[in-house]
């Protein structure tokens, strides 16, 4: 079988890096390596004096004994290190899965989390969110009643990206509940743990609460440090792990020793690291409110939860065209509900990163019909669904 494109991928690839004005970013502003080792109060030397040679499969026992005080009652031998988010999350698919397996995947959602169970043959279900007239919620109806007792593996994301939805602790527990009683595995996707823009909402870890929880999460999103490429599974299940580890055997055998080490030095100081995204995550979410109250007759907002994402509906339109319109046009990087699979009515904001402001003006401009800011030209060899 083939995999299907990578669309959300494939739509950063050709203008990430030739866009003036990033409006859709999932992650927070990026700091540099001596920024990071100030910020810990740790010495250069630490660093420069770190061998470049082969680690531990399942992750270094250092970085994983700090990542699991993330997690109550789970240890560092609960732990797998993985070299991007992403490789867990083929990792957690191979391992669990066989063709014919029954999946229900929340959406809209990173694309990875479907499509890698599609490609191992699976049945996939879809479990959409639901758009009211101020937010999103769950349909646990919905739910229950996709969850037959021969589904293996329910897929969740909280907080959400691309909304910004986060349930409550009851939903949550609901959904434990339903997987519970029917014996399902659990990968509970919580990148954008710790971004909760109320402390008091933030929810238990999936893997602390039932034996058959995956929990995965890295430091590409709420920590701001997407360069690192460092993310990992927490798991009660040691049997699994295990078949996790042999499987890695075949991808990266082990994670990158530099990435690792600046890793365990910003877990050290997740605190400071969340507040910083915080800050600019709040800054801009005022900014964003103000934009969508000017621009109400375009845009149907939906205020997000947690982390530095949020999905608003065209009130008119098609949202590729939009977008196709704004970066070719302006240099403005929206991204599309369709490279979601999720319809065409939407577009993802990131607000996660510095100079937002300068961004909301430029389209502002493009909605006024201003003079563009300079035509930029997609390579040919990229395409993407309709």
């Amino acid at each position: 079988m083939t995999i299907g494109e990578f669309r959300l991928e494939r739509w950063f690839a050709a203008w990430e890096f030739t866009a003036q004005h990033l409006l859709s970013a999932s992650d927070c502003e990026t700091m540099t390596v001596g920024e990071l080792l100030e910020l810990a109060g740790v010495p250069t030397s630490e660093l420069l004096a770190l061998r470049l040679g082969y680690s531990h499969s399942q992750g270094d026992p250092a970085l994983r004994a700090v990542i699991a005080r993330f997690y109550s009652a789970l240890t560092a031998d609960d732990i797998l290190v993985t070299n991007a988010p992403e490789e867990a999350i083929f990792l957690t698919m191979e391992a669990l899965l066989r063709p014919g397996d029954r999946v229900v995947v929340q959406t809209p959602c990173y694309q990875s989390l479907s499509e890698l169970a599609v490609y191992r043959g699976c049945d996939v279900r879809l479990w959409p969110l639901l758009e009211t007239t101020t937010s999103w919620r769950m349909d646990l109806d919905h739910l229950a009643d996709l969850l037959t007792d021969g589904t293996r593996l329910l897929v969740i994301n909280t907080p959400h990206n691309p909304t910004g939805h986060l349930p409550s602790i009851t939903e949550f527990e609901t959904i434990l509940g339903l997987c519970a009683e029917r014996g399902i595995w659990l990968l509970c996707d919580e990148m954008y743990r710790g971004l909760e823009h109320q402390r008091s909402l933030r929810l238990p870890a999936a893997s602390q609460r039932y034996e058959r929880a995956i929990s995965l999460w890295g430091m590409s999103k709420s920590f701001g440090l997407p360069g690192l490429r460092i993310g990992w599974l927490a798991l009660q299940d040691r049997e699994v792990l295990e078949s996790l580890v042999r499987f890695k055997d075949y991808t990266t055998i082990c994670s990158s020793g530099p990435g690792q080490l600046l890793a365990r030095i910003a877990l050290e100081r997740a605190g400071a690291l969340f507040a910083r995204n915080l800050e600019i995550v709040q800054a801009n979410l005022g900014k964003i409110r103000e934009f969508m109250a000017r621009f109400r007759e375009v845009f149907a907002w939906r205020e997000p939860m947690a982390g530095p994402v949020a999905f608003a509906r065209l009130r008119g339109g098609g949202a590729r065209a939009f977008c196709d319109a704004a970066v070719g046009e302006h240099g403005i990087l929206l991204v599309p509900s369709s490279v979601f699979d999720f319809g065409d009515s939407h577009i993802r904001w990131g607000l996660g990163r510095r100079g937002f402001s300068d961004g909301l003006a430029a389209l502002e401009g493009h909605i006024k019909g201003r003079a563009p800011l300079g035509r930029l030209s997609s390579p040919d060899r990229l395409s993407y669904p309709p």
